[in-house]
């Protein structure tokens, strides 16, 4: 059954002012995952985690929306089914869960990831259009963003709490971790290992901050 678009195109007065944040305004899809990525960041700031009643809930919630699509329900929510939800889901957990299992960040920072994915692969599909690059190059393209941000607050973390030599340590330990060659078992026991010396970012925040970036870039025109 053929699906109805996203609202792409918007001709109120409005719309021409702002065109990215009412296009974010018309399609409930997209606020409904910029607020939970806000909530999650918040979260994670306060606490150093992201809870499973946030992230799986949101996992599923995106599943369930490519499942409506392929049944023909919600029109005019998005344009991926199942399919492009899982594949989100799966490319979000494919590029964080080799950094989470050296120790550079945590469990829920992956998943929230993988809600993102989902949610966007329902909303946008894989096809690329000329409006959009198709879920996969967005997902990617955020996490470059949120990549680039966090290095930048991470580098502020460091200039505001010191402690050079160990943080130059552990930065130099990851990176020899997520390139060398060797098994995650052993990566893993080593990142156990050194988080007691660690200064944690709360990596929901760039990730919050990347993919909200990314999509005010992407409706900007």
């Amino acid at each position: 059954m053929p699906r109805s678009p996203p609202q792409f195109v918007n001709d109120t007065p409005l719309g021409k002012v702002t065109p990215t944040m009412w296009f974010i305004l018309e399609n409930w899809p997209l606020w409904f995952i910029c607020a939970a990525m806000i909530v999650a960041a918040v979260i994670d700031g306060w606490k150093l985690k992201v809870p499973n009643w946030l992230t799986f809930p949101l996992i599923l919630s995106g599943l369930a929306l490519g499942a409506c699509h392929d049944f023909g329900w919600l029109a005019g929510t998005g344009e991926g089914g199942f399919g492009a939800a899982l594949a989100g889901c799966a490319l979000g957990f494919a590029l964080l869960f080799p950094v989470y299992a050296i120790g550079g960040m945590g469990a829920g920072d992956v998943k929230m990831q993988m809600g993102f994915g989902a949610w966007v692969g329902a909303f946008y599909g894989l096809a690329q259009t000329e409006k959009h690059p198709g879920a996969f190059w967005i997902v990617l393209y955020a996490f470059c963003l949120a990549v680039l941000i966090g290095g930048v607050l991470a580098v502020f973390m460091i200039l505001f709490r010191g402690q050079f030599r160990r943080n130059l340590t552990n930065t130099k330990t990851i990176v020899g971790d997520l390139f060398g060659g060797e098994g995650i078992s052993q990566a893993a026991e080593r990142a156990a290992i050194r988080k007691p010396t660690m200064h944690l970012l709360p990596y929901g925040i760039p990730l919050c901050l990347g993919f909200i970036s990314y999509l005010l870039i992407l409706h900007a025109g």
